[in-house]
């Protein structure tokens, strides 16, 4: 097998901070004390792949895109192009030209501006990013039978070309023997912060079949009034007693939050204690400073996908989750479209303490079990 790595060092900068995202948002995210999160996916995933399939042939790109991180695994990569020309850029300074470089030479195609049209071409792109990453490297492909699979490891990642997490991403390169024709999609950023969910088709690529792999992001049909009034009446029941209401993004609890009577900030985390808005659209930062003796999520797993933690929430991190009770909500309608619930917040650990059965709020008084895999 041989598989060429290309790392978007800056996909998902933004989540933690705010930001929805970092298309455009980069320097931003910097200002506001982000820190990178796809080189540490990316090593997990490499790191896997050289325990699983250590005969590996790893091809990359001149660093921040993946050259040391492949190294530091164990591997003894070829470096088959550098889109910096010798030069080793900040990560921020990355774009999606570079990824379409990257991509192209793996591909093995025309390289007349970089001298790497002779590039052996690998049997599988395998590239660390969040759905603007996946249209670049699906563009760069357009026309070819390379496959591309994606580790996740942006705020928004609506495509079904991800694995579930970094080690299933390692799991599916080395063993799959077959692909499929598989939807990427992507949305506007400044729209999707402004609480506006349009996802677009940006194109159709070659995607190893596995079972690890996600769907596409689906909403989910169904009331969710009773549920909305069931869970903000118990929430009320604890005003005055200082517990801190993290609550998540999205139209299910956003229905809540409209029944606590304000307005949800679009896409964002909210802050609810004693009867009042605390925090609105905090950041993780934000959420840790309210944070109390007593504090609960509340939060609703992504229809289609099943997500708890690790798509959409960054700001809701480890160091929150680990301080607060959790309480997982939905309509009947989103849970009938998800075999199980998952989790990915960057902490491996973590996710194997969340995982198991768990209790989720379905009516005004109802409740159905779910298991988080």
């Amino acid at each position: 097998m041989h598989v060429g790595i290309a790392v978007n060092p800056v996909a998902g900068m933004g989540g933690r901070v705010g930001l929805k995202g970092t298309d455009g948002k980069v320097a931003e995210a910097v200002e506001r004390g982000a820190e990178p999160r796809a080189p540490d996916r990316a090593k997990r995933t490499l790191d896997r792949l050289a325990a699983v399939a250590p005969e590996t042939r790893v091809s990359v790109a001149a660093d921040p895109m993946g050259e040391s991180i492949a190294r530091e695994a164990g591997f003894d990569p070829v470096r088959v192009v550098d889109p910096f020309d010798g030069a080793t850029p900040d990560p921020t300074d990355t774009t999606a030209a570079h990824t379409a470089a990257v991509v192209g030479a793996f591909a093995g195609l025309d390289g007349s501006e970089n001298g790497l049209g002779d590039a052996d071409p690998v049997d599988l792109v395998l590239f660390v990013g969040g759905d603007g990453t996946a249209a670049d490297v699906a563009g760069a492909l357009a026309g070819t039978d390379v496959p591309m699979l994606g580790v996740p490891a942006g705020v928004k990642v609506y495509s079904s070309v991800f694995a579930v997490s970094p080690e299933d991403a390692a799991e599916v390169a080395a063993s799959f023997s077959r692909t499929e024709r598989r939807e990427v999609m992507d949305i506007d950023e400044d729209a999707y912060r402004e609480g506006e969910v349009h996802p677009e088709l940006r194109g159709v690529a070659h995607v190893p079949v596995a079972d690890d792999l996600q769907s596409s992001k689906q909403t989910a049909s169904g009331t969710v009034e009773s549920l909305a009034e069931g869970v903000a009446a118990d929430i009320r029941e604890r005003d005055g007693e200082g517990v801190t209401f993290v609550l998540g993004p999205g139209s299910t609890v956003g229905a809540i939050k409209d029944e606590l009577g304000f307005e949800p900030s679009p896409i964002g985390v909210d802050l609810w204690r004693d009867g009042e808005v605390i925090a609105r659209d905090a950041t993780e930062a934000e959420i840790l400073d309210a944070l109390g003796e007593e504090n609960a999520i509340v939060v609703s797993p992504i229809g289609g996908q099943g997500f708890v933690f690790g798509r959409g929430n960054p700001q809701i991190s480890p160091a929150v989750i680990r301080r607060c009770d959790l309480r997982i909500v939905a309509s009947r309608a989103k849970l009938d479209d998800v075999r199980a619930l998952r989790v990915d917040t960057d902490d491996p650990d973590l996710d194997a303490d969340l995982a198991g059965w768990v209790r989720v709020r379905v009516g005004k008084f109802e409740t159905r079990m779910m298991k988080i895999v």
